[in-house]
């Protein structure tokens, strides 16, 4: 009986974090850059039921021995066992500020071993100092001319340092060469994931990695581009999303309606029968 409380518990709070994962994803669905999560709910081992009993051996004294009879396995509900971001690229959406720059991805190696393909991002500086990357371009220039990030974030070039432009009058070529004319102001910094499912995702759709990324110009056969006047928009598909919730949502209630069921064979066995008992 209690074992079918943990059951039906396990999979209302497996529901319930998957809900709150579809929800936030939908509550970043306009969010340039996003990059929507996907979760995968697994199963606890299962339990092996056998009956015990006593078994009565032919001999003279009537020796007895227990046995096992086997009744089958019994499932110990399911969990949330990640979360993993989704890293295909957003639709361009042009918004014809020049300080709004889309990376484009081109040709992205697939990693053997995964089987998933790499993945590029603009490259940071984190409010901590470290290396924070992103795919999001909606960009602006602070107070003292830096480039920065909606959250604050300094945008880095190819030498690892901050880019200080004198106004946003600028031209972005499509290699990341940041002109005045002819003039080179800069050259933005993109870096290469091989893996990016390593990656750890922050707020302000920012991700970390346990070691700097590598230049994404030094690693072979990848190949990017860049649109001034444009911003990715987030991948989140909302339609999916919709469904995908109504379905957590009616396992959410499926799971509800046996764990009162439970409850409610538990009040009468303690209401009913222990009174027949006394």
């Amino acid at each position: 009986m209690f074992r079918g409380f943990y059951t039906a518990g396990s999979g209302m709070i497996a529901q319930q974090r998957r809900t709150e994962l579809l929800s936030n994803n939908m509550a970043n669905a306009n969010t340039p850059g996003f990059k929507t999560d996907q979760s995968s709910i697994r199963s606890f081992p299962e339990m092996f039921l056998s009956n015990l009993e006593a078994a009565k051996v032919p001999v003279q004294n009537s020796f007895q021995m227990k046995g096992l009879d086997p009744i089958g396995a019994l499932s110990t509900g399911t969990y949330m066992q990640e979360t993993m971001p989704l890293f295909t690229q957003g639709q361009l959406r042009e918004t014809e500020l020049t300080t709004d720059i889309a990376l484009v991805d081109g040709v992205l190696p697939v990693n053997p071993e995964t089987g998933n393909r790499g993945a590029v991002f603009y490259t940071l500086e984190g409010s901590d100092g470290e290396r924070a990357y992103t795919k999001n371009g909606n960009f602006a220039l602070n107070p003292e001319g830096y480039l920065t990030t909606p959250s604050g974030n300094y945008v880095l070039d190819a030498d690892g340092q901050r880019i200080q432009l004198p106004n946003d009058d600028f031209q972005v070529t499509e290699d990341g060469i940041i002109k005045y004319g002819e003039q080179v102001a800069a050259a933005l910094g993109i870096s290469y994931a091989v893996n990016p499912e390593t990656l750890v995702k922050r707020d302000n759709g920012l991700f970390y990695a346990l070691e700097e990324l590598p230049d994404a110009n030094d690693a072979q056969g990848v190949s990017y581009s860049f649109k001034q006047g444009f911003v990715e928009q987030s991948n989140v598909d909302t339609s999916r999303t919709m469904t995908d919730m109504m379905t957590a949502y009616r396992a959410f209630e499926a799971n509800q309606k046996v764990l009162q069921a439970y409850d409610r064979s538990m009040e009468k066995a303690v209401s009913e029968i222990g009174r027949v008992n006394g």
